[in-house]
């Protein structure tokens, strides 16, 4: 009978991961088609070089060069600023923090992520946008720099919820081992406890960094929407999510600029993959 009910759970666990890759690359199927059929119409390389991005125009203009500009301008703001502080609490929590309170810090942490992301974008464009537009003297606080705080403030729950498992999951004879042979508490967790958790660290990072580049209504609302490559981070840009959330349902079904919204999710999917790939790779390495 325990043969049977394992082979069962086994089959099902197959199955159910079976069914997300199938998803997935149904996903990237559908993004092909139609964004294959907008470059029918317009050239691939005037898409990804083109620095206006001007759809109703006359003529039209489809350049998301400023756009992927925008995308990651936001997202390399907000993983310098979330990874750093997300590992380090997450190391406070598991190691430092007194017994007392780790269990209250974790699951107040926890809880910052069930925030919805439009409820946290309203509270950047209020509260955060006119202090950034005070303190470095701008003229609008719809900026990447803004963005990228308030997205690092998203990515954090996630960095630090995961990777305070990670730490908690090294066996604790590693760092029994290393004070026996005289290492201070520091250089325990800089040199045992960082490697042998690194792994999961590292999963948390690109779990947080996903969350990042994929986020749209908190960059919609605080980066200022401006199609235009910045010349600092200080200036409002428009990110790809953005783009397609505030014009998909204003364009006419089967038009240029209706497939050039699907072509943007196609880069967007290739962006996402290839980070996660560089990822994995990294991953394994790690590991070995």
């Amino acid at each position: 009978m325990r043969k049977i009910v394992d082979f069962v759970i086994e089959k099902i666990i197959f199955i159910s991961g079976l069914i997300a890759i199938i998803f997935v690359v149904l996903i990237f199927f559908f993004l092909l088609k139609e964004g294959l059929t907008f470059f029918k119409e317009y050239n691939f390389s005037d898409f990804i070089t083109g620095k206006f991005w001007y759809p109703i125009s006359t003529p039209s203009k489809f350049g998301i060069l400023s756009l992927i500009i925008g995308s990651l301008l936001v997202t390399l703001g907000a993983s310098l600023i979330a990874i750093p502080l997300g590992v380090m609490a997450a190391f406070y929590i598991a190691e430092v923090a007194p017994a007392g309170i780790k269990d209250f810090l974790k699951s107040g942490i926890e809880l910052l992520a069930a925030v919805p992301s439009v409820v946290i974008g309203f509270i950047g464009m209020v509260t955060l946008a006119p202090l950034v537009r005070s303190v470095f003297n701008l003229p609008t606080g719809l900026t990447a720099f803004t963005g990228s705080l308030t997205l690092a403030f998203m990515a954090m729950p996630t960095i630090v919820s995961i990777s305070e498992d990670a730490i908690r999951a090294v066996p604790y004879q590693y760092k029994e081992g290393a004070l026996a042979l005289g290492a201070t508490k520091w250089q325990t967790m800089y040199r045992i406890i960082l490697p042998a958790a690194a792994p999961g660290i590292l999963a948390a990072v690109m779990l947080g960094i996903g969350r990042v580049i994929g986020e749209t209504m908190a960059v919609m609302m605080i980066t200022g929407n401006a199609a235009n490559i910045p010349e600092s981070i200080f200036q409002p840009v428009r990110t790809m999510t953005a783009t397609i959330a505030s014009e998909m349902g204003e364009t006419v079904k089967g038009s240029v600029h209706y497939h050039g919204l699907f072509a943007i999710g196609l880069v967007l999917f290739i962006i996402t993959f290839i980070i996660n790939f560089i990822a994995d790779t990294f991953l394994n390495r790690v590991k070995r």
